[in-house]
C-alpha cells in the first residue's frame, strides 16, 4: 500500500491538543478522512476516525450514547457505566471506523501524516497562506451504485 496523498487542515484552537484533521489517499484509489493529529507528551500522533458507541434504552428501545444519563427518547434514567472496558480497564466509548491492521502500517501512516502536518504548519506561518480544502473537486463524479 502506498500513501499517495495527505491533506492536512490545521485547527486554530491553540490550547487544545487536537492540532489538525487530515485525509489520506491510498494507491490513488481509496480515501480515509477525519484522521486526527494530536499533540501528545511524546510528540504528535494520529488518531484514526471513530464513532461514538451507543446502546438502547431498556424501557423504550431508544438509541443513546454510552455517557448519556437519560434516554433521548423517553427521558428515563439510564444506568451508569454501561460501556464495556478495554484491556487497561478504561471505558470503551468510541469504535474505530478505519484503522491499520498492524504496527508497521500504523507507523507508516503516522510518519507520513506528521511530516505533512509539520510542512503545512510551516506554510501556515507564511504571509498569504491559504488552508487546504477538503471538499471534493466539482468535476469529480461518484458513480451511482445500483
Amino acid at each position: 500500500m502506498e500513501i499517495s496523498e495527505v491533506r492536512v487542515k490545521l485547527i486554530d484552537n491553540k490550547d487544545d491538543r487536537l492540532k489538525a484533521f487530515c485525509s489520506i489517499t491510498m494507491d490513488n484509489e481509496f480515501v480515509v478522512r477525519d484522521i486526527k493529529i494530536i499533540e501528545g507528551t511524546n510528540g504528535y500522533f494520529v488518531a484514526m476516525p471513530s464513532r461514538k458507541m451507543s446502546d438502547h434504552c431498556e424501557k423504550c428501545g431508544g438509541k443513546n450514547h454510552l455517557r448519556a444519563k437519560f434516554c433521548n427518547n423517553c427521558g428515563g434514567s439510564l444506568p451508569e457505566e454501561r460501556a464495556k472496558k478495554d484491556v487497561k480497564g478504561r471505558m470503551k466509548l468510541h469504535a474505530d471506523i478505519a484503522h491499520p491492521i498492524n504496527a508497521a502500517c500504523r507507523q507508516r501512516i503516522q510518519d507520513q501524516v506528521t511530516v505533512a502536518f509539520k510542512s503545512e504548519f510551516e506554510k501556515s506561518q507564511e504571509p498569504g497562506y491559504k488552508p487546504v480544502e477538503f471538499d471534493e473537486p466539482e468535476d469529480e463524479e461518484v458513480p451511482e451504485i445500483v
